[in-house]
């Protein structure tokens, strides 16, 4: 014989959920950090090397979020293996995010052959907000929600920008968007854990 449930034990339930996914989110942390902090080095590497000449080829210094992309694979695959429960907020995350990649490499190849670097740079600053604000709201995290904004924000600052310091915009979008909710989601991942 089933029981029913009321609308508050319903609503507690999904709120578990909700939390557990925050937990579990929380306690990534680290791969915010680590593509924040990627893509923070590649930005200010990539400017410091046109402003000051300092190589040929200054964007093979992007080939660094290959190796972040190996480190991730590899990453999720072990943490696959310790994982009992997937909720469905788990789920729904993982698709996001693997959704602004597959987005993002499709648009870097698309925009790249062009040669329209300029238009690729706010483009992607769009991009970054998306998935940002939408974790955010799923997992009831304001820095990823106000992360999100900003991205949106230095987004249509780029259009205005000169295309040397839109890298600079991309440094600054990843800072707020990832590194600081990234650090934050550290902090309240051992707050909940103690």
């Amino acid at each position: 014989m089933e029981k029913e449930i009321s609308a508050q034990q319903s609503l507690e339930i999904i709120e578990g959920m909700i939390n557990k996914a925050k937990n579990k989110f929380s306690d990534n942390s680290f791969l915010y950090l680590l593509w924040g902090w990627v893509i923070f080095i590649c930005s200010v590497g990539h400017f410091i090397m046109i402003k000051f000449s300092l190589f040929n080829n200054p964007e093979y210094i992007w080939a660094a979020t290959w190796v972040a992309v190996i480190y991730q694979i590899i990453y999720l695959v072990k943490q696959g293996k310790k994982e009992t429960v997937k909720t469905y907020t788990d789920e729904v995350i993982n698709y996001l995010w693997v959704s602004f990649g597959i987005s993002m490499f499709i648009i870097t190849v698309i925009l790249g052959r062009g040669n329209t670097w300029i238009t690729l740079y706010p483009i992607i600053l769009m991009m970054y907000g998306t998935p940002t604000f939408l974790s955010g709201v799923i997992m009831r995290f304001t820095p990823l929600k106000v992360g999100g904004i900003c991205c949106w924000c230095l987004a249509i600052a780029a259009t205005f920008t000169p295309s040397l310091y839109v890298l600079l915009l991309l440094a600054l979008a990843v800072v707020t968007a990832w590194i600081i909710p990234g650090y934050l989601l550290k902090v309240k991942y051992k707050k909940d854990n103690v």
